[in-house]
């Protein structure tokens, strides 16, 4: 005999695992190591500080 499957705990289940797909997915292709993100805020950092460096002050 088949197994009784509630179908909104069935149709849930399914959307939570294509939810975790796209998720994994989305960090995969946006995601970023630590390494990465320090050197992006070094570089900032320093653009940032060269400009100020350069103002003309009246």
């Amino acid at each position: 005999m088949a197994e009784i499957v509630n179908l909104r705990q069935a149709r849930k289940a399914k959307a939570r695992s294509q939810k975790e797909k796209v998720a994994e997915t989305n960090r995969a292709l946006h995601g970023r190591t630590k390494a990465e993100k320090q050197v992006e805020k070094s570089t900032k950092h320093k653009v940032a500080k060269h400009l100020d460096d350069h103002k003309l002050g009246d």
